[in-house]
């Protein structure tokens, strides 16, 4: 053994060829072995294949190993201690029965869903909305769809879906961050990076801002470099140890007025001067054909209201190594608050909205765009102060007292399926506590129970209690001729949701072979992934406490994702037919797809064959 080893090649591929040969696994059973010593520990090689096919995402570490040479190495080690390993077989199949019931559930939740939506589609033509006070565009993750229905019972308000990096591939550097992050979904690679800048840079306020700034992110990067380092963490442990421990009772018996006063503090000593979003890295054609894109997508293209708000979202938690699963995933695991100012910053230009003239899009003079962030933890929207017409500031000052209603109305009806405090007096406190709790492990259910994905109108789901279901994306099939806007919902929007509904499906499914286990038990390795214990696979899923009630009680219901298009059948079929990715999903049965016909306001499922099938409601 000891001469074999020395005498393996430096290549990786010829090293596989010969620990194959000397393993004797038959040539036909190559690639299916191969393929099981990689699930072996999915987590592992998921992480090198990503390293090696996302560099920029792992700016200064450099590819040490290739998923091929991991392969080598796990083959000539499996030879080491299991020359037998030819025997190797694992069965995946879940049992009969429980794909019978998640079927079963399948079928269930489709009939009910279709009833509805067709039983709506008859009065599509007759919901002919009236001039809104105000237009909100909202993310299209499914806890969007309940806070829009409850923004919308405040007054005459109308909501849009699309998708939360708004049509921006851009990397962001706010003005708080040292570093810049990408804020657009993990499919595309930033195009620009666009900077948040003080409004008047050679303001006094702003030079000390600065100054501040600078001197306490220097103070915060020397506490991970002396924590991560080999000698020091324990001369840091004896120097700020009592003070850490104080901090750790604040933050543990009295976590929101400790959030609160740190905050307060903050703001004191580092204050944040007016700022803006910086474009000058888009040039000005760049900024048309974006801010046209956008609107001719969600179907926003007339009737604007004197007041539309752009509504990014993002959670806010403690101590949450999952942090980012709660966080925008159209914009990469970020919060979608900076993407939402840049879309409104284009659209507020005059020279924007002369070229969207051109091109036939015409916002009146009266009109303006207003950026917001949706807390999906808190439900709290935070409109950013800019400096906006006093035309608009009745409606402004109205609006932000109804989404204080909508937060009430959404964060009551949310508490239900969370286990509230009894200290807590309301929904909207034991909501607040939870954001600024490190020892909660479920500050928010998150996209669970996730199950479909709607393109279509508003009108067509507005009368409906989706229970934060659904993705909901805004599309109006009579301005897009050649279905060049349902081409980027379906490829783009549809196959992140699709993404996320396979985490949640699978963290399910079998928590410990595809999700993340108990947060009670994990821990942080590297500062890249999460292990169960001293030793595991590098767990790739969610956590037990993000789709389970309990040890036991499932509450995500997993189901593959559905998704329905009010449009015409005809459309769907070619638009499929020119992209493989679409018949990856839909005729391998990862998606289920169901067309809405308009000119018959019937459903037609669309099966594997590429066939459609009329669809027999039971109501």
């Amino acid at each position: 053994m000891t001469d074999w080893l020395k005498k393996l090649p430096e290549n990786p591929e010829a090293a596989i060829e010969q620990s194959l040969a000397k393993l004797r696994i038959l040539e036909e059973d190559h690639e299916e072995f191969l393929r099981q010593n990689l699930a072996a520990l999915t987590g592992w090689a998921g992480y090198i294949q990503w390293r090696t096919h996302w560099r920029n995402a792992c700016e200064g570490l450099a590819n040490l190993i290739t998923l091929t040479e991991y392969l080598a190495v796990r083959l000539i080690i499996t030879l080491a201690i299991w020359p037998e390993a030819c025997v190797l077989k694992q069965e995946f199949d879940l049992p009969s029965a429980e794909f019978e019931k998640i079927i079963q559930a399948e079928d269930r939740f489709r009939n009910q869903l279709l009833v509805d939506l067709v039983h709506e589609s008859h009065f599509l033509e007759r919901k002919k909305a009236s001039h809104a006070e105000a237009q909100l565009i909202f993310c299209i993750d499914v806890r969007s769809e309940p806070f829009r229905r409850a923004i919308e019972a405040q007054g005459n308000y109308q909501t849009f879906g699309f998708a939360g990096f708004f049509g921006l591939p851009i990397r962001a550097k706010s003005w708080e961050k040292e570093e810049a992050f990408d804020s657009c979904p993990v499919l595309l690679k930033p195009c620009y990076e666009v900077h948040e800048e003080p409004v008047d840079k050679a303001a006094l306020l702003v030079t000390r801002s600065v100054q501040r700034r600078s001197f306490w992110n220097a103070v915060k990067s020397y506490y991970p470099t002396l924590k991560y380092n080999f000698s020091t963490p324990f001369a840091l442990v004896e120097m700020i140890g009592p003070w850490l421990g104080l901090q750790m009772l604040a933050r543990t018996f009295t976590p929101k007025l400790y959030r609160d006063t740190l905050q307060k503090a903050m703001k004191a000593v580092v204050s944040k001067p007016a700022t803006k979003v910086s474009l000058e890295s888009i040039n000005l054609s760049q900024q048309i054909d974006y801010c046209e894109s956008a609107l001719r997508m969600m179907g926003l293209t007339e009737n604007f209201s004197l007041l539309i708000v752009m509504c990014g979202h993002g959670s806010e938690t403690r101590n949450n190594a999952y942090a980012t699963a709660l966080d925008c995933g159209a914009c990469g695991g970020n919060h979608g608050g900076f993407n939402a100012k840049t879309l409104v910053k284009m659209l507020n230009t005059a020279k924007v909205r002369s070229g969207l003239l051109d091109k036939g899009i015409t916002i009146p003079g009266h009109t303006w765009f207003l950026a917001a962030e949706h807390n999906t933890t808190t439900d709290e929207v935070v409109i950013y102060d800019e400096k906006y017409p006093l035309s608009v500031s009745d409606l402004v000052a109205k609006l932000r007292k109804n989404l204080e209603k909508a937060r009430v109305l959404n964060a009551n009806a949310r508490s239900s399926s969370l286990v509230a405090a009894s200290n807590y007096p309301s929904s909207n406190a034991n909501a607040s506590r939870r954001s600024c709790d490190w020892s909660e492990v479920r500050p928010e259910w998150g996209l669970a129970r996730n199950a479909a994905f709607v393109v279509g109108p508003r009108e067509l789901t507005s009368q409906l209690k989706l229970e934060g279901r659904c993705f909901l994306h805004s599309y109006d099939w009579k301005h897009d001729g050649d279905a060049k806007f349902l081409s980027t919902i379906l490829t783009a929007p549809m196959v992140v949701g699709q993404w996320i509904n396979n985490q949640y499906l699978f963290s399910t499914w079998n928590n410990v072979a595809y999700g993340g286990g108990s947060k009670v038990t994990k821990n942080v390795i590297g500062k890249f992934g999460i292990m169960q214990g001293n030793a595991s696979d590098l767990m790739h899923g969610l956590p037990l406490q993000s789709v389970y009630r309990s040890d036991e009680q499932a509450f995500h219901e997993p189901l593959r994702l559905l998704t329905v298009v009010y449009a015409p059948r005809e459309r769907l079929t070619q638009l499929i037919e020119r992209n493989p990715v679409l018949q990856k999903l839909f005729y391998n049965g990862w998606v289920h797809l169901v067309v809405i016909e308009p000119s018959e306001n019937r459903a037609y499922q669309l099966h594997r064959d590429g066939q459609w099938e009329l669809q027999q409601l039971n109501a």
